[in-house]
């Protein structure tokens, strides 16, 4: 079956079954006494017939409960009542995204839904594996360098495994008689290296560096583009700027860079490659104290849907792949298939050194004609928040034990809902498989405003100070970071007005009162950032804007499908 976002569903392939009533009337009587009779035996063996399906549970969900399923949910009833409602995406066009037309018609309700059981960062510690008698230990503390406070979430890299810290921030691991090299992980820490000679047992210290993230972002074309890098590597060398986003999958499903995936060069997605210098560019950004970045676009996958249009949303008119307003297709989020790509792709950044894996699009389309696409399970919201939620769970378990971060962008209006937004976004439920969420706080993108400022462009630092300071209430007690994206890019919704200076500071400056340390990052599809906002380097002199000349890739239209 294939079901579509208003609950019907309908075969695939379509075919039809005719019975026709060309027996004769005593050979039919026949018949129809012997399937009885087959039927019975059925039973009488323990062959049962189908169970009806049990009616939802009367229990209304909590908007912070932790959703359950019950033991059957009625597909029909599970989306009655839901209406659409528009929303922006990043380009500015119109998006579709389902929420609850009222109190009493709204799905949330009653369904719930049983996400996977999160993936704790320190379930791949193996402090107590077996270890030969005699084996030499490294034993320690880690401390904040500043505050002198223990630290206790450490990744602990030592001969090719992942271990953690105890809460005290304590650690003991067996390491070879010749000695080694130990490599100590934390978000937002500087990394360490602790060079353990030879010999006995050893006790050390060792203090992380604390930093907050401050990241601008590098397109699919724009990394392979000299002037464009060129550019942007001057401002992390000048400029307060630590962190660098590189798209590692694009919009398009296209890998920068020559990928050893089978499956991505089966399909056509490493045909076009602009980062042809990873090998060499991420060791040297890690040297000089660069935070590194993988972007990569989840569900939307041209190439992808193109090459095995049966894991693609399906467009219920054609039976192709269904397309969005930017001519893109998408793949199922409910496929397994498409989930083990994905994966394998991050994998694979991970291993050529990337510090972080931040997954894009990692929810259901709103852009185009959504109500014709069409789903292999019906996307209701316990369906949709098991598919994110699932697939998410799994890409961490896949990831932590390569020792990299992992995150998950947001839409910004993810901070103020509490159901699903209908793309199967809930920040509660994503908070438990992952390190980092980035909502997208865009002021252009709240097209409703917020409460109390409506025309929301207007108000860049109030947008983003009530959002991620509302985001940091529900998170309350969570680990997870909040590190939002920014607007460094003209106004799409409103007034189409160029945003000064001033109101990229007015931004930074909300994020880090409202999150602290977390830290921000800055989104300009052409990746022409606005330095006047930047501070730069201590002992750096004031860095001066590029001149406004147009950009190698702008001609095509490149650059702007870049951006979500």
């Amino acid at each position: 079956m294939l079901w579509n976002s208003r609950g019907s569903a309908r075969r695939s392939p379509p075919y039809s079954t005719r019975c026709h009533s060309w027996l004769e009337p005593g050979l039919s009587l026949a018949l129809l006494l012997t399937l009885q009779i087959v039927g019975l035996l059925a039973v009488r063996s323990g062959l049962h017939p189908p169970l009806a399906l049990e009616p939802l549970p009367e229990v209304a969900r909590a908007a912070d409960a932790a959703p359950v399923l019950p033991a059957r949910v009625d597909l029909l009833a599970a989306r009655a009542g839901e209406r659409v409602g528009r929303f922006p995406g990043r380009h500015g066009h119109s998006s579709l995204l389902a929420g609850p037309a009222s109190a009493h018609a709204a799905t949330p309700a009653l369904a719930r839904v049983a996400l996977p059981e999160p993936q704790p960062w320190f379930r791949f510690a193996r402090q107590n594996a077996t270890v030969a008698p005699g084996t030499p230990r490294l034993r320690g503390v880690v401390e904040d360098a500043q505050t002198g406070q223990p630290l206790d979430r450490v990744l602990i890299l030592s001969d090719r495994r992942v271990l953690a810290v105890s809460e005290e921030g304590r650690f003991q691991l067996p390491f070879p008689h010749e000695g080694g090299v130990v490599r100590l992980k934390a978000l937002n820490y500087r990394p360490a290296e602790v060079l353990v000679p030879s010999g006995e047992d050893r006790e050390v210290t060792v203090r992380l560096e604390p930093f907050t993230p401050r990241g601008v972002y590098l397109t699919f074309y724009g990394i392979g583009d000299r002037e464009i890098r060129t550019r942007t590597l001057e401002l992390l060398e000048r400029t307060e700027l630590n962190t660098l986003i590189i798209d590692v999958k694009g919009d398009r499903g296209l890998i920068s860079y020559k990928s050893e995936v089978p499956l991505a060069q089966a399909i056509g997605a490493t045909r076009i490659t602009t980062f042809r210098d990873v090998d060499v560019l991420l060791p040297n950004l890690r040297a000089q104290g660069v935070y590194t970045i993988a972007r990569i676009v989840t569900f939307k996958d041209s190439v992808l849907a193109a090459a095995h249009p049966e894991w693609a949303i399906r467009d219920e008119r054609t039976g192709e792949p269904w397309i969005d307003n930017e001519g893109l297709a998408w793949v199922d989020p409910f496929r397994p298939e498409v989930w083990a790509y994905v994966i394998a792709v991050a994998k694979e950044a991970a291993e050529k050194g990337f510090d972080e894996i931040q997954f894009d699009y990692i929810r259901f389309p709103t852009d185009g004609r959504i109500q014709h696409a069409l789903y292999s399970r019906l996307p209701n919201l316990p369906e949709r928040m098991g598919a994110i939620n699932g697939f998410l769970a799994e890409a961490a378990a896949a990831l932590k034990p390569l020792g990299v971060f992992v995150a998950a962008d947001v839409f910004g209006y993810t901070l103020w809902r509490t159901d699903d937004t209908g793309i199967g976004q809930r920040i509660e439920d994503m908070a438990r498989h992952v390190d980092v969420l980035s909502p997208m706080v865009y002021p252009s993108s709240y097209h409703l405003g917020i409460p109390g400022y409506r025309y929301s462009v207007a108000h860049p630092y109030e947008i983003v100070y009530r959002s991620l300071l509302r985001g940091r209430e529900r998170l309350r007690g969570h680990p997870v970071r909040i590190r939002p994206w920014l607007q460094d890019f003209r106004d799409y919704a409103f007034d189409r007005r160029r945003y000064t200076p001033q109101d990229v500071l007015a931004q930074t400056r909300a994020s880090e009162e409202a999150v602290g340390s977390d830290g921000w990052m800055l989104w300009n599809p052409r990746a022409r950032y606005t330095v006047e906002a930047l501070a730069p380097k201590s002992g750096e002199a004031e860095v001066l804007p590029a001149p406004e000349t147009a950009d190698p890739a702008e001609d095509d239209g490149r650059l702007m499908w870049l951006a979500e």
